[in-house]
């Protein structure tokens, strides 16, 4: 059995641990001089009913106990220490718990730490533990998920027992998905400029406190009854959605904290060890992550925070997998310099604790430096931004160029490769399970977006349309935004399709992004963090066509679910138990001009794996094609399972050899036997 790597270590206990005698307060700071335990009174969250000085160990551990320290009960911290440009004591203030696990606001700077209970009836129910071969992963924000499904009752919409609603979980299980990946539910806030424009940090990507929920999301119910109703709601949601089977994934944030730079709020962090905390030179904060300030990685007491918070949600609160937010910030050294060796990447992987949870990176930051995709070590997950780009690229982009009679610039070779598993980016040794595919997330165009704005539409965001990328790799197909052009409608449906087709037929990973399915538009803003509306919040009440694409996906999930050959572990051809072989558009192997000539936009490929074979015919042009299917030993049969040209087309037998005709820009499977 491993050893695990934190149990001897001087931050063990940190945060309220109860005793016979009520409980003790932990709290690490390196450079506090003095430090006291606050306790408030139930009535008034600005009086003290009871200060307790707190001692410091030869460690930099301040401990403090009483016995009103139990479940309830509110308290704070208040820590002096020396002046300089790289602290930020003032023994006036006060401070939240790092550890707390129970945070709740008291007006629009203030916050207050509270003690909670971790006891929870999780009954007879266990982790779905879904094989990462076989996920997939649905991205979603738990207020816009709910607020406007009105078969949840309205109460409830918009909060995670909405999500655990049994209307919802029957969507999510009809759909396919075996995950749910929620943006951050730790407790945020919103940003100081935000709130002066009258808007709202919306994602939640401005983290308050790590081990707590985020209480607004909660029902009104729960917030009433105070922090520990909404730490058992947030756990009821995990039992009901573990109990249909269904993962739960977080969006973590640990690389920044909501006190932003170093003029900004001071809630607990900066107050409390701010030289420790912030990754700074001299009191000048260096900033990897564009939001006004950076944890240090490099520091053991930060470290050890995010390991027991990643612990804590994923051991009492059962969460199955965590998407690290800006993760190379988590990587850099001493030197603001990453390394798949940095001691956070590998001490995450290496806790037994940790056995069986995902662990998948935001492979970049805005630092020197800051692009990694295929940099972290083996046995973490990343987010492909390359994959996203070249299939964007291969469906949307090379066709405007296309229109104008130019050569695609995308390659048939590189939509391969991420058809494949991508293992120009990721090495043998971790897989194409290393990488997490996605067409689309949060941040950007939604997909009916990409295939109907050539342009961001921001000006909702108070930034005079300058936020949001401008590298969007999309295309309105002749007209910006709505329309009512029956042509245009039709060449986005196929591009949606299309994009689909490739996301949920690709070795890897594949994540969705919600409402996705039902082409959920906003309206051309690629960066609504800011927009607590209906433009943020997946509408229900669906056209026609929108329940066809909606059955597309469940379609081409379900597929991918019953043939593995769709799903490899390992890249092709580094074990015997799949391979994967080219052909052309004559059925003939693809030589060097085939993959690299732009004008090439027709490929086959066959998989092999488990018994199971597939031919998937890819036709990436508005042009008229006709393709020869491939001839391969052992395959005598290809039956259609799917095309992206006709929704409804399956079940139709070909021979190897034979000719097929297309039609414009498809895709085509089949199962081979």
């Amino acid at each position: 059995m491993q050893a695990d790597p934190l149990a001897s270590d001087r931050y063990r206990d940190l945060g309220v641990r109860a005793g016979a005698d009520g409980g003790t307060l932990r709290v690490a700071s390196e450079t506090a001089t003095a430090m006291d335990l606050c306790l408030l009174s139930e009535r008034d969250p600005s009086w003290v009913e009871r200060t307790v000085h707190m001692t410091r160990d030869a460690d930099g551990i301040w401990s403090g106990g009483s016995s009103l320290l139990t479940p309830g009960r509110r308290y704070a911290i208040k820590a002096a220490g020396p002046e300089g440009p790289r602290h930020a004591f003032d023994r006036s203030r006060s401070l939240l718990d790092p550890y707390a696990r129970g945070i709740v606001r008291i007006d629009q700077e203030s916050w207050r730490s509270v003690v909670v209970e971790d006891r929870f009836d999780w009954g007879d129910v266990r982790r779905p533990s879904t094989p990462l071969a076989e996920s997939v992963v649905y991205e979603a924000h738990v207020k816009g998920l709910t607020r406007q499904l009105r078969s949840v009752p309205r109460a409830l919409r918009g909060t995670y027992a909405g999500l655990a609603h049994e209307s919802t979980i029957a969507y999510l299980k009809d759909l396919g998905v075996t995950a749910i990946e929620l943006l951050p539910v730790h407790q945020f806030a919103s940003e100081q400029r935000l709130m002066k424009q009258g808007l709202a940090n919306y994602w939640g990507y401005n983290t308050v406190g790590f081990f707590a929920p985020h209480a607004q999301y909660a029902s009104l119910a729960a917030q009433s009854a105070g922090p520990q109703a909404v730490l058992d709601e947030f756990k009821g949601m995990v039992k009901h959605l573990h109990a249909a089977g269904l993962e739960v994934w977080l969006d973590v944030v640990y690389n920044h904290t909501a006190e932003e730079g170093p003029s900004g709020p001071v809630q607990s962090f900066r107050g409390l060890d701010n030289s420790t905390y912030y990754r700074q030179d001299d009191g000048r904060y260096i900033d990897t992550t564009g939001c006004g300030n950076s944890l240090d990685c490099s520091q053991e007491q930060v470290r050890r925070m995010i390991h027991d918070s990643v612990r804590y949600w994923a051991e009492e609160v059962r969460i199955d997998g965590f998407r690290f937010d800006l993760a190379v910030t988590l990587g850099r050294d001493h030197q603001v310099v990453f390394t798949p060796d940095a001691p956070l990447l590998q001490e995450l992987l290496a806790d037994p604790r940790l056995d069986g949870i995902k662990l998948i990176a935001e492979p970049w930051d805005v630092g020197l430096g800051g692009w990694q995709t295929g940099g972290f070590p083996a046995g973490w997950s990343e987010w492909n931004d390359r994959y996203r780009d070249t299939v964007r690229d291969f469906w949307l982009t090379d066709t405007v160029v296309t229109r104008h009679g130019g050569l695609a610039r995308t390659g048939i070779g590189a939509l391969a490769n991420g058809l494949a598993g991508s293992s120009w980016h990721f090495s043998p040794a971790r897989g194409p399970l290393a990488s997490v595919n996605f067409i689309t997330a949060h941040d950007g165009f939604t997909l009916a977006d990409l295939t109907s704005y050539n342009a961001k539409h921001n000006l909702g965001n108070g930034e005079s349309n300058r936020d949001g990328t401008d590298n969007n790799r999309s295309f309105n197909f002749g007209v910006e935004g709505a329309t009512r052009s029956e042509r245009v409608l039709a060449d986005r449906r196929r591009a949606m399709r299309n994009l689909l087709g490739t996301l949920l037929l690709s070795a890897g990973v594949p994540m969705l992004l919600a409402g996705d399915e039902l082409g959920r538009t906003q309206r051309g803003n690629n960066n609504a963090y800011c927009q607590d509306a209906a433009v943020n919040w997946v509408a229900w009440n669906l056209q026609e066509w929108q329940e066809q694409l909606q059955d597309v996906v469940r379609r081409l999930i379900r597929i991918r679910r019953e043939h593995p050959a769709l799903r490899p572990a390992t890249h092709a051809g580094d074990t015997s138990a799949n391979a994967m072989h080219w052909y052309n558009a004559d059925g003939g192997t693809m030589d060097e001009a085939a993959w690299t000539n732009p004008e090439n936009r027709t490929l086959q490929y066959l998989a092999e794996a488990d018994g199971d074979t597939t031919l998937l015919v890819v036709h990436g042009d508005e042009t008229r094609m006709r393709v020869a299917l491939a001839e391969h030993a052992g395959v005598t049969d290809y039956e259609l399972l799917w095309t992206s040209a006709d929704d409804t087309a399956s079940g139709l037998h070909s021979a190897p050899g034979e000719h097929i005709e297309i039609d414009g820009p498809t895709l085509l499977l089949y199962a081979g036997s």
